[in-house]
């Protein structure tokens, strides 16, 4: 079951007071006439989860005005040409999460796949605009890991585009 969860609030749901970017905020789920909710909290409102809370967690409120940086499809595209060029097996596992978002953005096609003599199996792309072929060992990974390589992905490619931050 998929949930779907808005973002952090501006304000505390106890002291409606609004959120300043960088402050720990206290964030519950709570099951109401058959919905989900998330209610956050400052550290003033904060006396503990509630009695018909499902999850709690701590987190830090985003700076709400900032735009999040975007990595564009290009930007994405000329890294995964230079990580299928060097071939280190060592990232092998972002080349696959790559192609996947490629293949998302619809600036790779899969073409089909094979399997090798190991029983490995291999996805075979071609760039939207005629690049490739590019073969990608499917790597199997759970949505964790997926997500954790997405957020190493994104810091990587942030740094090489903002090398100051």
């Amino acid at each position: 079951m998929d949930y779907h969860l808005k973002p952090v609030s501006r304000t505390c749901a106890a002291t409606d007071r609004e959120f300043v970017a960088g402050e720990t905020c206290h964030s519950v789920l709570i099951e109401r006439d058959g919905e989900i909710i998330r209610e956050d909290f400052c550290e003033e409102g904060w006396n503990g989860p509630p009695e018909d809370s499902i999850a709690e967690w701590t987190t830090i409120v985003p700076d709400l005005a900032a735009k999040p940086k975007t990595i564009d499809t290009k930007s994405l595209m000329t890294y995964f040409e230079q990580l299928c060029e060097d071939a280190n097996p060592a990232h092998g596992q972002l080349r696959y999460v790559l192609a996947l978002l490629l293949l998302q953005k619809r600036r790779l096609r899969l073409e089909g796949s094979r399997t090798d003599e190991d029983g490995n199996e291999f996805l075979e792309f071609i760039g939207s605009k005629s690049e490739g072929p590019f073969e990608v060992q499917d790597s199997d990974l759970t949505e964790k890991e997926i997500a954790g390589l997405q957020a190493t992905l994104n810091a990587q490619l942030q740094q090489e585009l903002d090398p100051a931050a």
